[in-house]
C-alpha cells in the first residue's frame, strides 16, 4: 500500500483543530488535511477574521463535499474565553484528535528599551498564553480523557537562535520549545503524541503583521530569499500527524535551501 494511502487512511474520520486558520500555515494546513485524506476528516478552524474562515471553508466543501468544516472566530489571547469556546462546539466536533497550535505573531523590531508594552503584551498573550491555555484546555477536556490525541506546536527558528531586534518574539518562542519538551516528558507514559515544527524564514502575512502594514518593508524581508511556503509546512505537519501511532516526529527544524540558522539566509545578488 502507498504511503499516500496509508496516511489517509490514519487520517480518515479525524477531527482536527486548527487556530490561526485564516492564512498562512493554518490555511494551508486545513487544505493539506483536506488532501491527504480525500475529504474524510472534520475541520475546526478558528481564527480572529470569521469572514476569510467562511472562504476557506466554502472553497473546501467545493472540492470535497463530503468533508464536514467547523468555523469560529476565536483569538486565542482572550484566555477566558476557550474553555466556553470548547464547550460550546457541536457534538460531532467536540472528540478532537489533533490540535495545531498554529496561531502566533510577531509585532514590531526594536531594541530593547524602545519596545512598545502592547507588543510585548500581544506577542506573550497569543504566542505563549494563548498556546498554554489551549493546550490545556483540549488535553484536559479530551486528549486524557480517551488516552489519546496529537498536540502540535509550531515553534520556530526564532526559538532557538535568538536574534537582534526580535528579543521578545524570540522569547516567546524559546518559551514554546520549552513548554512542548515539558510537555513530551510529562505525558511519556500516555498515547497522546506532543510534536514540535520550528520553521525557518516562511512567505506569510507574518512580515505585514509585525511591520504593521508598512507594505515596503515587508516585502523587503523576503528580497533575493527564496523562502518557504505555507504548503511546506503545512505538509510536515499532516506527514507528522500521520504516522502509526507508537511514532511520534517529536521535533523538527524546517529551513529553505537558502537559509542555515536565524542568521544565515543566503540572498542572491543581483
Amino acid at each position: 500500500m502507498s504511503q499516500g494511502r496509508k496516511a489517509a487512511e490514519r487520517l480518515s474520520g479525524k477531527t482536527i483543530f486548527i487556530t490561526g486558520a485564516s492564512a498562512g500555515i493554518g490555511h494551508a494546513t486545513a487544505v493539506e488535511y483536506m488532501d491527504a485524506s480525500n475529504g474524510e476528516v472534520k475541520l475546526i478552524l478558528t481564527a480572529r477574521r470569521l469572514q476569510k474562515l467562511q472562504t476557506i471553508k466554502d472553497e473546501l466543501l467545493k472540492h470535497y463535499p463530503q468533508g464536514k468544516i467547523f468555523i469560529a472566530m476565536l483569538d486565542v489571547s482572550q484566555l477566558d474565553t476557550i474553555e466556553p469556546f470548547l464547550k460550546s462546539l457541536p457534538d460531532e466536533f467536540k472528540d478532537i484528535d489533533i490540535l495545531v497550535n498554529n496561531a502566533g505573531k510577531a509585532l514590531g523590531s526594536d531594541l530593547v528599551g524602545n519596545i512598545d508594552v502592547n507588543d510585548i503584551k500581544g506577542m506573550m498573550d497569543t504566542n505563549v498564553l494563548g498556546l498554554i491555555n489551549i493546550t490545556q484546555v483540549v488535553l484536559k477536556n479530551v486528549f486524557q480523557k480517551k488516552n489519546s490525541g496529537d498536540i502540535v506546536n509550531i515553534g520556530s527558528v526564532a526559538g532557538r537562535d535568538a536574534y537582534p531586534t526580535g528579543s521578545i518574539y524570540c522569547a516567546s518562542k524559546f518559551a514554546v520549545r520549552a513548554f512542548t519538551e515539558s510537555l513530551r516528558r510529562e505525558l511519556i507514559n500516555t498515547k497522546i503524541r506532543v510534536i514540535l515544527i520550528a520553521p525557518g524564514i516562511v512567505e506569510t502575512e507574518f512580515s505585514m503583521v509585525r511591520y504593521k502594514g508598512d507594505t515596503d518593508r515587508a516585502k523587503s524581508v523576503y528580497e533575493g530569499v527564496n523562502p518557504l511556503l505555507p504548503e511546506d509546512v503545512a505538509d510536515l505537519i499532516v506527514y507528522t500527524t500521520s504516522r502509526k501511532s507508537n511514532t511520534v516526529i517529536a521535533d523538527t527544524l524546517i529551513f529553505p535551501t537558502s537559509q542555515g540558522s536565524a542568521f544565515h539566509v543566503s540572498r542572491e545578488t543581483k
